[in-house]
């Protein structure tokens, strides 16, 4: 019998049939995630560049794989809109547009804020630890300038925060909006004062919700948002004009 192939997805998303399809399914799936989730690392990282060529042989022969998990890789960052495929090119690190990004963090300042707006006060003592230890790893990364935990312990810090708000189509929002940029994360933690605001706005955050103060939690909500797409604009205009 011929196996049917889904339209317009990629080979290895076809379900394949059988205990021994289903463990090969298994493998095929982890390395690929083990490959999306390195390639995301170096985009976040500032090691692949925005309109940087993806190149599938060149991953083959990096990730010691082949095309199939090499794909569905691609497929999964192209999903999160971190990458995108061109005609005649192939995938790329997607390039945002200061038009664009100011479009995103504008939507992402209002549904954070929105976030913020209807968390239950007070907040449950086991929330605070969650979040202090958070803030804590994130500031330990930025001392030691290990800037990979730095992205990971924000990216916690700030899903934690908002999973307060207990709506979960609001969380999921947020979540997509945040994947859209982690493109130009490296440009805003670029700078030693870069990081070492964002850790200050985090503590200040936990403040703001430990006292209960609404308005205090929106306005530094609001205000941690704005370096990134600033940062990121610079960088785009002194390289692309």
């Amino acid at each position: 019998m011929s196996k049917r192939r889904v339209r317009g997805a990629p080979k290895a998303l076809v379900e394949p049939r059988g205990p021994v399809a289903a463990g090969a399914r298994v493998r095929e799936h982890s390395k690929a995630d083990l490959i999306a989730t390195s390639l995301e690392e170096d985009i976040v990282l500032g090691r692949r560049h925005p309109r940087e060529r993806l190149v599938e042989q060149e991953l083959c022969y990096l990730f010691n794989t082949h095309r199939g998990d090499v794909r569905l890789a691609l497929y999964e960052l192209e999903k999160k809109g971190i990458i995108e495929r061109i005609p005649n090119r192939g995938a790329v690190v997607r390039d945002l547009t200061p038009k664009e990004v100011m479009e995103i963090y504008a939507v992402r300042e209002e549904v954070e804020a929105m976030a913020a707006r209807i968390i239950p006060f007070p907040v449950a003592p086991r929330d605070f630890s969650k979040l202090e230890e958070l803030q804590r790893q994130h500031g330990t990364a930025v001392d030691s300038e290990d800037m990979l935990t730095v992205f990971h312990a924000n990216l916690r810090f700030h899903q934690t925060l908002f999973a307060l708000c207990g709506n979960a189509c609001l969380i999921e929002t947020i979540k997509r909006l945040e994947q859209k940029v982690y493109g130009i994360r490296f440009y805003a933690n670029s700078s030693p004062e870069a990081l070492d605001r964002a850790r200050r706005d985090h503590i200040e955050m936990i403040k703001a919700l430990r006292a209960s103060r609404r308005a205090d939690l929106i306005e530094l909500t609001r205000r941690h948002l704005k370096p990134s797409p600033q940062a990121y604009i610079r960088a785009y205009e002194r390289r692309f004009g």
